[in-house]
């Protein structure tokens, strides 16, 4: 029998009108319990819809706001994190009040996946409740990140970097406080400020270098210029200061001029695979490395140690994954914080270091360190907020606030950890002291 195409036409219609009387919650409900995973039908948090509708999960549940049906647009045509952190960085999702809590159940459904037959059931449903209007996709939030171009080239490179750096100085400014130094930070007590415990980081990178006057130290990724002006104004050394970010060698070089630093430190745009001018005494390699990717690590390594004199010392400090294994790139941090961002464990660094001819004289785990840094730089964002989203809009400020308090969980849960990895360069003395009494930071006086 022929199909009569105007009967389907009218009953696919019928299936994608708002059902009369159906709240979201009760759609909501039938769809997750018709795939027949019960994990899907208790849910670790209330969720409440735009229609005032509930999924209730007990009493103490931190809850989640659905608020447009866009959340469920993005979710369809993005299942997973990626379509939740669209939802998010747009709006249409919320957590008012407890969006620390509501990420503290991130695992709950981490290895959970969707058929595309689950994919189908669930869209029916959502066109049942609120229209066909959400088989659509959404609006992409507009600082969603999309480089092109060969992965960590050096064209890519600056793209990615730039992406994320070339926001705002203001911007950073507000989060980061006036020591303008966006990594962890070095706490000799819990009760240490922001900023002292940035000006403890900064002087134990210098001492475990064994800075000296009149040396020669590269800091690969520098920032706003913080590392270079301190080893220059308290170690006497003559700094090289390189940045991918036109704002930031901007800002570092208005910052070396104010410190009257001039003819000690130097801030250039630069990649380090462009450096021709080595040897340098001593480098220091500050939350750069993130960025530099798997299938490029062993040449930045080697690079480093060619830039290195015989006997010099490196310090490589970054962020390293632990147990986890290397997420998809279709990440909420790939794609709104550090595109083409890549994390390794701590022993791949140190393996590639080996083969470079570089020792391996230290390595101390900041893993503590960086949720205390972390929940500060959270305070002056929500101390900021009104002027934040002045400066750089709403999307990117909901995009700040998830990414820090998340990476700020996964450090306190051990996904992830920090750092310091100190290396010799073969071939000549290093003068490193026998003991690390001489690098030890104690508590600021009160």
């Amino acid at each position: 029998m022929p199909i009569d195409q105007q009967q389907v036409r009218t009953r696919f219609r019928q299936l994608m009108s708002p059902s009369d009387g159906a709240t979201v919650a009760s759609a909501a409900s039938r769809a997750l319990g018709s795939l027949g995973n019960d994990r899907l039908t208790r849910l670790p948090v209330t969720v409440r819809f735009w229609d005032g509708s509930s999924l209730v999960a007990g009493p103490d549940a931190p809850v989640v706001m659905v608020d447009s049906p866009r959340a469920v647009s993005h979710l369809l045509h993005q299942p997973g994190e990626l379509g939740l952190a669209r939802a998010w960085v747009d709006g249409s999702l919320t957590a008012p009040g407890d969006l620390e809590r509501v990420l503290a159940t991130r695992g709950e459904f981490a290895d959970i996946s969707l058929s595309i037959a689950d994919r189908f059931r669930l869209a029916l449903a959502a066109a049942r409740v609120a229209g066909p209007r959400v088989l659509r996709r959404a609006r992409i939030p507009s600082i969603e990140a999309s480089v092109r171009g060969n992965r960590h080239s050096l064209s890519r490179d600056r793209r990615a970097v730039r992406h994320h750096y070339d926001v705002s100085n203001d911007f950073y400014r507000l989060v980061l406080g006036p020591s303008m130094v966006y990594s962890c930070a070095y706490f000799a007590s819990e009760q240490d400020s922001l900023e002292e415990a940035q000006e403890h980081k900064l002087d134990l990178i210098s001492r475990k270098l064994q800075l000296a006057d009149g040396e020669r130290l590269l800091d690969v990724g520098c920032g706003w210029g913080s590392l270079p002006i301190h080893a220059a104004a308290n170690y006497g050394v003559r700094a090289v200061g390189i940045t991918l970010s036109e704002p930031q060698a901007a800002l570092a070089r208005d910052r070396v001029a104010l410190a009257g630093l001039q003819d000690r430190v130097e801030i250039r745009v630069a990649d380090y695979r462009e450096l021709t001018d080595g040897p340098f005494d001593k480098i220091a390699s500050v939350g750069m490395y993130e960025h530099v990717g798997k299938d490029q690590l062993a040449g930045y390594v080697e690079t480093i140690a060619q830039l290195l004199r015989p006997g010099g010392l490196f310090l490589n400090h970054g962020i390293a994954r632990l147990y986890s294994s290397m997420p998809t790139k279709d990440t909420f941090i790939s794609r709104y914080v550090f595109p083409d961002g890549e994390l390794h464990p701590v022993s791949e660094l140190t393996s590639l270091m080996q083969s470079a001819r570089l020792e391996v004289r230290d390595l101390e785990s900041l893993r503590d360190h960086y949720p205390l840094t972390l929940r500060r730089w959270v305070a002056n964002l929500e101390a900021h907020r009104s002027e934040a989203v002045r400066i750089v809009g709403t999307e990117r400020e909901r995009a700040w606030q998830l990414y820090m308090l998340g990476s700020a969980q996964g450090f306190e849960d051990g996904e992830i950890s920090v750092y310091q990895v100190l290396a010799a360069r073969t071939g000549g003395p290093h003068h490193l002291p026998l003991t690390r009494s001489a690098v030890t930071v104690t508590a600021v006086e009160s």
